[in-house]
C-alpha cells in the first residue's frame, strides 16, 4: 500500500489516517486527517508535493468508507423491510389466534348447554318403534 518511507514523512497525519479509517461514522477528508493529526483545518495542501501520497490515501479511504457504509445502509434496507414482513406475518398470525380463541369459547359454551339438557333428543327414550323407523 504505502511504503514505509512515505508513511515517515508526516507519521501523524499518516497514523491520524489510520485511525479515522477504524472509527465508524467518521468522514475522511484532507480536513479530518489533519484535526485528528493535532493539526489546524487546511494544513494539508494539495499544491505540497509532499502531500501528494498522503492525499491519494486520504482520498481512497473516503472512496472505501463510502462504498462500505454504502453496502451497511443496504443491508439495514433489507432488515428493515425483513422486519416489516415479519410484524405483519406476526400481526396476522394474533388476529388467527383470537378467531380461534373465540371459536373455542363459543363451542364450550355450546357444550355446556348440551349438557345441562336443553336440547331435545331425536330418539325417545323406551320407544322402540321410533327407534326402529316404524
Amino acid at each position: 500500500m504505502d511504503s514505509a518511507r512515505e508513511r515517515n514523512c508526516h507519521p501523524d497525519y499518516w497514523k491520524a489516517l489510520d485511525g479515522l479509517k477504524k472509527r465508524a461514522g467518521a468522514t475522511i477528508n484532507n480536513d479530518t486527517v489533519a484535526l485528528e493529526a493535532g493539526r489546524g483545518k487546511g494544513s494539508i495542501k494539495k499544491s505540497r508535493p509532499e502531500f501528494a501520497k498522503l492525499i491519494a490515501a486520504i482520498d481512497d479511504a473516503a472512496v472505501a468508507k463510502i462504498a462500505k457504509e454504502g453496502e451497511a445502509q443496504l443491508e439495514l434496507a433489507r432488515c428493515k423491510a425483513k422486519v416489516k414482513d415479519l410484524e405483519s406475518t406476526l400481526q396476522a398470525s394474533f388476529a388467527r389466534e383470537a378467531s380461534l380463541v373465540m371459536e373455542l369459547l363459543t363451542l364450550k359454551k355450546e357444550l355446556v348447554s348440551f349438557r345441562k339438557g336443553q336440547v331435545l333428543p331425536l330418539v325417545r327414550r323406551g320407544d322402540g318403534a321410533a327407534a326402529a323407523g316404524v
